[in-house]
């Protein structure tokens, strides 16, 4: 079972915004190549820092509010939210590797 906890903009204020502690927000969509290969790294992610961070994603063309408050240009993807601010970005393919370092040093 994913720890991945999949939203979308009615819930985006009360699951991301408002949360205390630290997001991962995964933007995605179903006829992105990309997206499907980065999938199982995020849901690494989520399985191993579930107790700093909580990872959620968000289907762009179903999120185009959440989508222009991000300012997501591309998918994939990704904002780290603290305290209802995003303190960090970064859009494209990303592998394991990466993807835990752009983690670590955001949490």
């Amino acid at each position: 079972m994913s720890k991945v906890i999949e939203i979308s903009d009615s819930q985006f204020d009360n699951e991301v915004v408002k949360e205390n502690g630290t997001v991962l927000a995964y933007f995605w969509a179903s006829w992105c190549g990309p997206c499907r290969l980065v999938s199982p790294s995020v849901n690494w992610v989520a399985e191993n820092y579930d107790d700093r961070l909580k990872v959620v994603k968000l289907e762009v063309d179903a999120s185009p509010n959440s989508v222009a408050f991000c300012k997501v240009e591309g998918v994939p993807a990704f904002r780290v939210f603290k305290e209802g601010k995003i303190v960090a970005s970064y859009e494209g393919a990303i592998g394991k590797d990466k993807l835990k370092d752009f983690v670590e040093t955001n949490i």
